[in-house]
């Protein structure tokens, strides 16, 4: 019987257990630190292990990350380097991530937020409002999230451009590639929303620089990495008056401080990290069909490209 041992720095093993027992019968899954003997170890299921834990497990064949994203665990000196580490990215953290980019790039087009002002003030006042075919909204990172999330918006009549790193073709989407291209993207994105992995490129990528680029009244969504923004280049975009607005899902650091300048800002709005986040019932369905093809010889679905950070 294989074994894998559980691991994780917010997720309750109470939650996990039930489903991944269901999912995996055949799976003897321990939670760390009572895993017996580390040898015995065939994978670990983690989100933000200790460090060093995975370097104690001699035998181990796969890393299963329970989150997408996995910039924190590449910074563990040693992580052990033979490794596959395997992204989660499964039907909850997929159908969340939509949901909630849809959400906000509707309150912002249909000026959600202008008409809560209004209702504050009692004032009845109608503005002009365009239809989502002449609104552009660019998708940063066109990955499984960013792919996924440019269908849904393009299926709801936007106007989607894409920027990756390396050329990606979505169905009605206009894609952008490399730096060369970055300019022209963000010249096209009325509404910008960030999806890109945290990689040493993407760090503090969405900094005055980008924000100058963008159209006069833009927003700017990031649920992708916190480090990604420039913090007070964004206030100063958002105090200009080049940007309209920004709302924000991820920070550098989490809770965000009480004192910090966000909380405050009339043109910014916060969610607590909450954009998408793992179902145990599905992520466990996910982790079973990744361990059976292993098991069987074949390749798993998003292995992680170390040398690329994602």
């Amino acid at each position: 019987m294989p074994v894998a041992v559980f691991a994780s720095a917010t997720d309750d093993p109470a939650q996990w257990l039930p489903a991944l027992r269901k999912a995996m019968p055949a799976l003897e899954v321990r939670v760390w630190p009572e895993i017996g003997d580390p040898a015995e170890i065939d994978y670990a299921i983690v989100w933000k292990p200790p460090a060093g834990m995975l370097a104690g497990l001699p035998n181990l064949k796969v890393i299963y990350s329970l989150g997408a994203g996995i910039d924190a665990m590449l910074l563990d000196p040693t992580l052990p380097a033979g490794v596959p580490l395997v992204r989660m990215v499964d039907l909850s953290l997929t159908e969340g991530m939509i949901e909630y980019v849809a959400e906000q790039v509707l309150a912002i087009h249909r000026q959600a937020r202008t008409y809560r002002e209004h209702q504050a003030a009692r004032r009845w006042q109608q503005h002009d409002q365009p239809l989502a075919r002449d609104v552009t909204v660019g998708i940063l990172g066109l990955g499984t999230l960013g792919g996924a999330v440019a269908r849904a918006l393009k299926g709801l009549n936007f106007g989607v451009a894409g920027w990756s790193r390396s050329p990606k073709a979505v169905e009605g989407v206009e894609g952008f590639a490399g730096a060369a291209q970055l300019d022209a993207f963000l010249a096209r994105s009325q509404i910008l929303v960030c999806l890109l992995p945290l990689t040493a490129e993407t760090e503090d990528i969405l900094d005055a620089r980008l924000f100058a680029a963008l159209p006069q009244g833009a927003w700017v969504v990031n649920a992708g990495r916190g480090p990604q923004l420039v913090d007070a280049d964004l206030i100063a975009a958002l105090d200009s008056g080049h940007l309209a607005g920004a709302v924000l899902d991820v920070f550098r650091t989490e809770p965000l401080p009480a004192d910090h300048p966000f909380w405050a800002h009339p043109k910014i709005v916060l969610t607590p990290h909450i954009a998408a986040s793992n179902n145990a019932h599905y992520a466990t369905l996910r982790l079973a069909e990744q361990v059976a093809r292993f098991e069987r010889g074949e390749p798993m679905d998003d292995v992680v490209d170390r040398s690329r950070g994602y």
